[in-house]
């Protein structure tokens, strides 16, 4: 886990003192759920069982290394074994790799960092609309998201802010998130992350009278 109990409250603290100063919401989720890569596992699969014919013939091999009355038997019975012997050894090795790859982190590592951030993005996005944020009066929800398994963070804001902010603005914020993370101090750089949100909400969200907190102050962990 990167946040202790200690973490959480500084994060807690931070969010609040930034909304403070704003009408917008600003919303801390970390996912810790470990990532299954199906497509990844499948596609390695079937590449290893469709391979292990070919490499048999490339190197010679053939069933009746294992079975002495291999040669007794006609020609069309040899030629049906071969196939049985093959397919049996494909759909065990296929089972194999799947579950290798499916149940374990080497599925992820074969992931190109490109799917995986993807993938991270995706459920950022789900989050932001489950947790009510472009749900907000005025369109000012902002969403810092951790991906812990993957060590990929984003931030997402709604439209009003995405709409007057440059994006540049959120990749600083993402790097001094990551600046934490990497120090060892990841509720520093959560707290960093959130007072450049919050800075930026203040410039261009003040506070209104009839302000609410609509969204919950605390880090979220999922």
């Amino acid at each position: 886990m990167l946040f202790n109990a200690t973490d959480r409250a500084k994060v807690s603290a931070a969010i609040s003192a930034a909304e403070a100063m704003t009408s917008g919401e600003i919303v801390v989720i970390v996912s810790t759920a470990d990532h299954h890569y199906p497509a990844t596992a499948l596609t390695a699969a079937a590449v290893a069982a469709l391979t292990l014919p070919v490499l048999a013939v490339y190197l010679g091999w053939s069933p009746a290394t294992l079975f002495l009355d291999w040669d007794a038997v006609d020609p069309a019975t040899t030629t049906l074994r071969n196939i049985e012997i093959f397919v049996a050894a494909q759909t065990l090795l296929f089972a194999a790799v799947l579950a290798l790859l499916y149940y374990t982190g080497l599925g992820r590592r074969l992931t190109p960092h490109g799917l995986r951030r993807d993938r991270v993005h995706r459920a950022a996005l789900t989050q932001f609309k489950a947790r009510g944020l472009e749900a907000t009066a005025g369109r000012t929800g902002v969403l810092i998201y951790v991906d812990e398994p993957e060590h990929i963070a984003e931030v997402i804001a709604d439209t009003a802010i995405y709409a007057k902010v440059p994006p540049e603005h959120w990749a600083a914020t993402v790097a001094a998130l990551i600046t934490g993370i990497k120090a060892g101090d990841p509720a520093q750089g959560m707290v960093a992350a959130i007072n450049l949100a919050g800075d930026v909400l203040a410039a261009h969200f003040p506070p209104v009278s009839n302000d609410i907190n609509e969204l919950p102050d605390h880090l979220i962990e999922i």
